[in-house]
C-alpha cells in the first residue's frame, strides 16, 4: 500500500508513527507493508517520493524544522494538496487536513479527486461524511476504490464498524452517546465542586478544549457526529443543521448538584430514535437516573449504547479523542481497505 497523507499535523504525525513502530506486525499478521510516499501540509509544505520516504527521517524534519520540505533528496518538493493526490503514484489518501465542518471542505474535494483519479481514502474529518456521505460513497464505488471514515464519531473507538459487523442481524432502533469527552470533562469536574468557567479553563490547560470552545460546549461538534450516525447506522439521513441542538453552556453548578442529590447526573447526550415517521435526533444535555449505563462515563470518556432487537442494550466506551487513538482509527480502516479492496493489493 502506498500512502500520501494529506494534511500532516498530530493526527497524521501519529499514524506515520504508527506505521513505523507496527511495521513488522503489520505484515506479519495482515499482510499489510504500507510505504509512505508523499506528504502535503498546508503550513509545512509538501514532498513527495515514488520509492517511499523514510519516516523517521520525514518526522525529524517535521519536529526539528517544522517542515515536511526539509526532508533530503526527494523527487518534489513543490506540489499542493490537489497534485499530490493527482500525481502522486499513492493508491491510499489520509485525508486529515483542518476542515471546516460546516462546509466539508477542502476534504470533500480531496475525496472527490482522489476517487476520480482511482485512490482510496480514509478520513477522520466529520465535515464530508455528514454531508456527503451518498456522493462521495457512490463516486468511491464507481471507481472502486475504498472509503473509510471510522475515526469520525469516537475516534479510535470503533462506533460505527460495531454496529455495521458485529451487531449485524439486529435491528437497532435507538442509539445514545456522550460523543464529546470535552462537555463530559466538564460536567465531571463541576461534579466534584468546580464552576463551569473553572472547569472549562482546566479543559483547556490540559487540552482537552481549543482556545476557542464553541463547538465543543454548543453541542455543534456531537450534531455533527449524530448526523453521520443517523445516516451510517440507523439508514436514515438528516441534515446536521436539522437536528435539534442545545449544549451546555447555561449548566450550572447548582444544576449539577442538585441533580445529584436527587440520584441523578447531566450528560450532554446525543439521541437517534426509530418512529413509525421516522428518524427522529437531538442533542441536548439530559439528566439521567444514577443507573443508567451511561451515567458512570466520567471524564474525557465518549460511550454510546445500541438499543437492539435481539442482543438488548449494548454499549462501547473508550477514548473520543487523543492524537495515537485518531491514529489508530485511521490505521483501522487502512488494514479494512487492505483486506476488501483488490485494487490496493495488486
Amino acid at each position: 500500500m502506498k500512502v500520501a497523507f494529506i494534511g500532516f499535523g498530530g493526527v497524521g504525525q501519529a499514524l506515520a508513527e504508527i506505521l513505523q513502530d507496527k511495521k513488522e506486525s503489520l505484515k506479519l499478521q495482515y499482510g499489510l507493508e504500507p510505504t509512505v510516499v508523499a506528504v502535503s501540509d498546508v503550513m509545512k509544505g509538501s514532498v513527495y517520493d515514488p520509492d517511499g520516504l523514510d519516516i523517521s527521517t520525514l518526522l525529524d524534519a517535521v519536529r526539528e524544522k517544522g517542515r515536511v520540505d526539509a526532508y533530503p533528496n526527494a523527487q518534489e518538493y513543490d506540489w499542493n494538496s490537489l497534485e499530490t493526490i493527482e500525481k502522486s503514484n499513492a493508491d491510499m489518501i489520509v485525508e486529515v487536513t483542518f476542515t471546516d465542518v460546516q462546509t466539508g471542505q477542502p476534504a470533500i474535494d480531496h475525496c472527490v479527486a482522489a476517487f476520480k483519479n482511482g485512490k482510496s481514502v480514509v478520513t477522520t474529518n466529520k465535515g464530508p461524511v455528514a454531508l456527503k456521505l451518498d456522493e462521495l460513497q457512490a463516486l468511491a464505488d464507481e471507481n472502486e476504490c475504498f472509503f473509510g471514515f471510522e475515526g469520525t464519531v469516537m475516534s479510535g473507538t470503533p462506533a460505527l464498524r460495531l454496529p455495521r459487523t458485529t451487531l449485524m442481524g439486529n435491528d437497532i432502533y435507538e442509539v445514545v452517546g456522550i460523543l464529546n469527552g470535552t462537555t463530559n470533562y466538564i460536567i465531571t469536574e463541576m461534579e466534584k465542586g468546580l464552576s463551569f468557567d473553572q472547569a472549562l479553563k482546566q479543559a483547556q490547560e490540559f487540552g482537552y478544549a481549543e482556545a476557542d470552545p464553541t463547538s465543543d460546549i454548543e453541542g455543534y461538534d456531537v450534531r455533527y457526529k449524530t448526523a453521520i450516525l443517523s445516516h451510517y447506522v440507523m439508514g436514515q439521513k438528516v441534515s446536521a443543521l436539522d437536528i435539534p441542538c442545545q449544549g451546555i453552556a447555561d449548566l450550572t453548578g447548582e444544576m449539577v448538584q442538585e441533580a445529584l442529590s436527587e440520584g441523578k447526573r447531566w450528560k450532554l447526550l446525543a439521541r437517534i430514535k426509530k418512529t413509525e415517521e421516522g428518524i427522529e435526533a437531538q442533542v441536548a444535555p439530559e439528566k439521567i437516573d444514577i443507573t443508567h449505563p451511561l451515567a458512570g462515563v466520567q471524564g474525557a470518556t465518549n460511550a454510546i449504547l445500541y438499543e437492539c432487537d435481539l442482543s438488548g442494550p449494548i454499549m462501547l466506551t473508550g477514548a473520543g479523542a487523543g492524537l495515537k487513538e485518531t491514529g489508530f482509527s485511521l490505521l483501522i480502516d487502512m488494514i479494512h481497505a487492505y483486506q476488501v479492496n483488490p485494487k490496493i493489493r495488486v
